[in-house]
C-alpha cells in the first residue's frame, strides 16, 4: 500500500499535465485502454487460478471504479492536486462505513468518533461558505465514496478472482465507459455542470501527449494491482490507514507542478483525516 500510494500520487501528477492538453474523459479512456493490453498480456502468459462466480460483483467493481475515476480527474484539473487527492482520500472513512453495513466489520463508539474527527478534517479542506460546498470539492468527495464502494467490492470477491481479473473488470468497464459516452456526446445538450461527461473525442496530435498517456497507462495498471492486493490481504480501515501516504506525496508533485502550497486550514483538515484514519486502524487491530 505505501508503495502504491506514491504510484498513485505520481499518477495524479501525470494527469494533471495532461489535463492541459486533454479532457478528464479522455484521459480515463487511454488510462485504461492500456491497462486492458497490459492485463490480458499477463492473463495469457500466466492464466488466473481461482473459480470465479459472482460475476455481477465483478461489474459491480468495474462501474464504481470508473465514477471514482472520472471524478478524481475532474477534481485533478479543477482544484490542486493536494486537494483533489486528500478528498479522494475520504474513501478509507466510507469503506470503515460500507464494511459494516455489507461486511459486518465492526463499528464501535471509538470507529464513530474517528469517522467524526475525519470528516470534519474534510471541512477544513472545503472551507464551506455558509452550509454550502463548492461543486468541484463535491464531486472530489463523492468520488471517495465510490472508491470506497469499489474498494470494498474487492473484499467480498478477493477470494474467488484473481487480483488481475479483479483489475481487468476496472480497466475494461473504464474503457467501454467513456466510448460510450463519447459517442452519446454529440446527441446529448446537458448542463454544464454535466459537460465533463461528455465531451468531443479529440485524438492527441503530439509525441509527447502520446509518451505521458503511455506512461501514465503503465503505472495505473501498477498502481491498481498494488492497491488490489493490499485491499484484499488484511483489514479494509487498516490498509486504509496506510493509503493516506499519498497525501503528502501529492502535495509535493502539486507543489512541483505550481500549485499554490496548502494553507493551515488545509494542513488541519489532512491532520484531522489522517487522526480519524488512525484511531480507526488502531481500533481493528485489537
Amino acid at each position: 500500500m505505501l508503495f502504491g500510494a506514491l504510484v498513485s500520487a505520481l499518477n495524479g501528477a501525470v494527469s494533471k499535465i495532461l489535463t492541459d492538453d486533454m479532457s478528464a474523459m479522455e484521459i480515463v479512456f487511454f488510462r485504461n485502454i492500456i491497462g486492458v493490453g497490459l492485463i490480458l498480456y499477463a492473463l495469457k502468459h500466466t492464466p488466473p487460478t481461482l473459480s470465479g462466480g459472482k460475476w455481477y460483483l465483478l461489474i459491480t467493481r468495474g462501474v464504481f471504479g470508473f465514477s471514482a475515476m472520472i471524478l478524481f480527474f475532474y477534481t485533478i484539473a479543477t482544484i490542486p492536486l493536494g486537494e483533489a487527492i486528500t478528498l479522494n482520500k475520504t474513501s478509507p472513512l466510507f469503506v470503515s462505513i460500507l464494511a459494516y453495513y455489507l461486511l459486518k466489520e465492526k463499528l464501535n463508539k471509538t470507529t464513530l468518533v474517528a469517522l467524526l474527527i475525519g470528516f470534519l478534517g474534510v471541512v477544513f479542506i472545503v472551507k464551506p461558505m455558509g452550509m454550502s460546498i463548492s461543486y468541484e470539492h463535491f464531486l472530489g468527495i463523492l468520488g471517495g465514496f465510490f472508491a470506497a464502494a469499489a474498494y470494498t467490492t474487492i473484499k467480498k470477491i478477493k477470494d474467488i478472482y484473481d487480483a488481475r481479473v479483479i483489475v481487468l473488470s476496472f480497466v475494461g468497464i473504464g474503457t467501454l465507459l467513456p466510448a460510450l459516452f463519447f459517442f452519446l456526446a454529440p446527441f446529448v445538450d446537458g448542463p454544464e455542470s454535466l459537460s465533463f461527461l461528455f465531451p468531443v473525442f479529440s485524438y492527441p496530435s503530439s509525441f509527447k501527449v502520446w509518451g505521458l498517456i503511455a506512461f501514465m497507462g503503465v503505472i495505473s495498471v501498477v498502481s491498481q494491482w498494488l492497491l488490489t492486493k493490499a485491499y484484499s490481504a488484511t483489514n479494509l480501515s487498516i490498509i486504509g490507514v496506510i493509503s493516506y501516504t499519498n497525501i503528502p506525496f501529492a502535495i509535493g508533485f502539486g507543489w512541483m507542478l505550481g500549485d499554490v502550497f496548502p494553507d493551515i486550514m488545509m494542513f488541519i483538515g489532512i491532520g484531522l483525516i489522517v487522526l480519524g484514519g488512525i484511531l480507526v486502524g488502531n481500533k481493528s487491530k485489537k
